[in-house]
């Protein structure tokens, strides 16, 4: 979507440039971040539209970023994603308690997420 950022959060290189090319394919502008103090920074420095969160982060869990971003004034309305590999009800329930608007376990159907971006930020496609 023309004029929308999206910051990527994914400690794999490989992940992370694949999913860059697919977003920006789509329109997008990409932010990249392999670690957690990586996004908080890009967050506060751009504000993009949408952070799509891997929770499992070398530095510090992703709901520890989830709760830094809506513990700010000025990062609260990005709208979160969280990305992961667990498959659990109980993680499901933490991230959307702390504030994401979506829980996506991974392999991601890469189609569907580009299809569901802009309802994640809450716009029309």
């Amino acid at each position: 979507m023309e004029g929308r950022t999206v910051l990527l959060v994914e400690d794999s290189d490989a992940i992370r440039d694949a999913f860059t090319i697919l977003l920006e394919d789509a329109g997008y502008t990409v932010l990249g971040a392999g670690t957690g103090e990586d996004a908080l920074r890009l967050a506060a420095d751009r504000v993009p539209d949408l952070v799509l969160l891997d929770m499992g982060l070398p530095d510090m869990t992703g709901l520890d970023v989830v709760r830094r971003i809506k513990a700010r004034e000025d990062t609260a309305g990005i709208a979160v994603v969280a990305v992961t590999g667990r498959d659990e009800e109980a993680d499901r329930k933490a991230c959307l308690a702390a504030g994401c608007a979506a829980y996506l376990v991974k392999p991601v159907n890469t189609k569907t997420l580009v299809r569901d971006l802009p309802g994640f930020m809450g716009v029309s496609a």
